[in-house]
């Protein structure tokens, strides 16, 4: 078999983000908003409100959340949905499990944290683990978010995220569930469990389906 080279451009074709990333084609991603947290309480996103589209335009929403700086220690980041009330209170099932490491490399864990999994709950979902408050920790990652203007069946949420912990592991968090409401779902809040998001972004987007 011949050998294939490949020139840097070619290198560089294989490494680029594919169109269906960035463009317009089904896959797309569309930015909608971008929050920016300064010593915030928490940071809503309401379908109608300040530009943000939240319903049938799109059949994926995906959430990114940077370098959120939590004022309090350990406080977990957390997620809840709004079904056409004003609270933020949409009964959730979810299950939640973690892997961490510390920098002293003397402990490592894969497991189930059951204390983070809701059943049946109105109460917020913690997306990531136990960020600490020193200046440089902080967490970071991503949620999705399903058809949330169905009425007629639940809507699924996977989130995933690393955290700088207080003493000083890494912790790799997946959370994951269903809205248990056959309501549209119309406002996703973020918050820290305690305290304010001191510092951090939120961005936005919608996933094209055509």
């Amino acid at each position: 078999m011949a050998l294939v080279k490949y020139n840097d451009r070619s290198l560089r074709n294989l490494t680029t983000a594919p169109a269906a990333v960035t463009g317009n084609s089904p896959g797309a991603l569309v930015h909608i908003k971008t929050l920016t947290a300064s010593s915030s309480g928490t940071l809503s996103f309401v379908n109608g409100s300040s530009d943000v589209v939240l319903d049938s335009t799109y059949p994926i929403y995906k959430f990114e959340f940077i370098n959120c700086h939590p004022s309090a220690d350990a406080a977990d980041l957390t997620v809840n949905f709004r079904d056409g009330g004003s609270n933020y209170d949409a009964t959730k099932t979810t299950t939640f499990f973690w892997a961490y490491h510390d920098e002293g490399d003397s402990d490592t864990t894969l497991n189930q944290a059951s204390s983070n999994d809701l059943s049946q709950s109105t109460a917020a979902q913690p997306i990531s683990a136990n960020p600490g408050n020193d200046n440089d920790q902080c967490c970071s990652g991503e949620l999705f978010l399903f058809n949330p203007s169905s009425t007629t069946f639940v809507k699924h949420f996977i989130a995933t995220s690393n955290s700088s912990e207080p003493a000083n592991y890494s912790i790799n968090s997946h959370a994951a569930g269903h809205i248990n409401v056959t309501a549209a779902i119309d406002g996703v809040q973020f918050a820290f469990e305690s305290g304010n998001i001191d510092a951090g972004t939120i961005i936005m987007y919608g996933i094209k389906d055509s």
